[in-house]
């Protein structure tokens, strides 16, 4: 499903360790690079270490939750560019404006499918490709 055999580096951001591996799993078989993180603290780090290409973030997390780790990535000129993929159980009109409020590109509702996982990828780290 990848262009080209394009591989992007890919950051997952939930709390359930279950859809952190589900994700996990479903990138690495579509030939990706795959960085994981529990919290948005956790996310802020790795994405200032690693600058990956993409991030899927759940936004009910402790500490942190998604809306504000997402604000926090956007506020950072060096990854304002860098897409933000939203993860939720929830997929209320509310939920999805406060997402687009604080930057994100788009929302995809859990449970989410390998298929859509990968198209989100392919959508989005194809306009990063074109970026760098």
């Amino acid at each position: 499903m990848t262009t080209a055999g394009a591989t992007f580096k890919v950051l997952v951001v939930d709390d359930s360790n279950t859809i952190r591996r589900s994700a996990e799993i479903f990138l690495k078989q579509g030939g990706h690079e795959v960085l994981l993180a529990d919290d948005g603290f956790d996310a802020l780090a790795k994405v200032n270490d690693y600058q990956p290409q993409l991030i899927f973030c759940d936004i009910l997390m402790p500490k942190l939750d998604g809306y504000q780790t997402c604000a926090i990535i956007k506020r950072n000129a060096r990854f304002a560019d860098t897409p933000v993929v939203m993860l939720s159980s929830k997929d209320g009109v509310f939920d999805k404006a406060r997402g687009r409020m604080v930057g994100c590109q788009e929302y995809l509702t859990k449970p989410f499918t390998k298929d859509q996982l990968l198209q989100a990828v392919q959508q989005f780290g194809n306009s990063q490709q074109g970026a760098m």
